[in-house]
């Protein structure tokens, strides 16, 4: 067969119709639930533990494919009708996007359900589903242009959908009254892609700063946190220096600590990886695995509702091949395929394989 041809064997196996969290009925109107998403299969509040063991009654990390998912939807045996290209859109230009979502065996920390998204007349978001299960380190990977950064403002609320809707542990962003929503941004931690550090505050300020807007910790127990970041990203030797007389590697492990001092469910990397060498790349990728399982070792421990979910955006394959769990790959404001890692590093799908070996010749053009 020749690869730039679309496979004509688009049905998944028994079994891996839809992965966790990710909707069953890919041709409802957009911006409403289908059927197999009506508030009846989500679970939230007090009907959420009980419905459901806790989340470190499970097994953490561990890829279950072969178990018994606790998913919000159920696997199906049928691939859904294929869906309909986004309004003024070709079906060629689709042609690439199997939709096949392999089940992760866990619950979605965040699920996007038939997002649109617009900024005029430029169509960033068309019809996006898309999940990351909980306790996991999910990837969102893509070309450039193609909405990943979009993404994260809307599963903030920076950004609400023109169409569509995001749920953050089962609940509805752009439904949030501001004081609610103002709560559950505290869920996440957000790294920028340069740090984004404050450039008159030394690095113990820049850390310490979340803990002083948004808690009443006393001075002390505020430094006993921080200096526990910064000695887990290396840095404790680096509270007193100010930002311009760190290298970029070094703005992004504080940015990495300052993220991580309101111990959120939910961590966020936006291109973490931008502008690093292989070896400091290589090193942010071990440091991102090691704090997630510390992260997981810790919720464990303290029976806490929702298990540590990392979701990291990169244009790098390698730090995919490292760090993933659980792969999203994004193109045209739609996810082509998405699963566990070792599902997508095998695809066959011609687009993902040209994009995951980095080849010139295949769907993906300059274009």
């Amino acid at each position: 067969m020749n690869e730039d041809e679309p496979r004509s064997d688009q049905a998944p196996e028994d079994g891996a119709g839809t992965g966790a969290g990710q909707p069953t009925e890919a041709t409802g109107t957009a911006g409403q639930p289908t059927a197999e998403h009506d508030g009846s299969e989500r679970e939230t509040g007090s009907e959420h533990q009980g419905a459901r063991r806790m989340p470190w009654e499970t097994g953490g990390r561990t890829h279950t494919q072969g178990s018994e998912s606790s998913s919000r939807v159920s696997v199906v045996d049928e691939q859904p009708p294929r869906p309909a290209p986004p309004p003024g859109s070709s079906e060629d230009e689709y042609k690439w996007h199997t939709y096949r979502f392999y089940p992760s065996g866990h619950p979605d920390a965040v699920e996007f359900i038939d997002v649109y998204k617009s900024f005029g007349r430029s169509r960033v978001l068309g019809g996006l589903n898309m999940g990351l299960p909980e306790g996991m380190v999910s990837m969102i990977i893509g070309p450039s242009g193609t909405g990943k950064s979009v993404c994260i403002k809307h599963m903030v609320g920076l950004l609400y959908p023109d169409q569509g809707d995001v749920l953050v542990h089962g609940e509805s962003v752009p439904s949030m009254p501001d004081d609610d929503l103002f709560e559950m941004r505290k869920k996440f931690g957000l790294l920028f892609q340069d740090g984004a550090l404050f450039g008159s505050m030394n690095v113990y300020d820049n850390v310490s700063f979340p803990l002083r807007q948004h808690t009443e910790k006393g001075e002390d127990e505020i430094e006993e946190i921080v200096m526990h970041r910064l000695t887990e990203v290396g840095l404790s030797d680096a509270r007193d220096k100010m930002p311009n007389e760190l290298s970029g590697g070094m703005r992004k492990r504080a940015g990495f600590a300052r993220a991580l001092v309101l111990e959120p469910d939910i961590v966020l990397f936006d291109e973490p990886d931008s502008g690093l060498d292989p070896v400091r790349t290589a090193l942010l990728g071990e440091l991102i695995l090691e704090i997630h399982r510390d992260a997981m070792e810790d919720a464990k421990a303290k029976q806490k509702q929702h298990l540590p979910t990392f979701c990291v955006i990169t244009h790098d394959i390698l730090t995919a091949r490292r760090v993933a769990d659980y792969i999203n790959v994004l193109w045209k404001g739609r996810i082509v395929e998405a699963g566990p890692s070792e599902d997508m590093l095998n695809s066959e799908n011609p687009f993902i394989r040209q994009f995951l070996s980095g080849e010139s010749k295949g769907p993906l053009s300059m274009d």
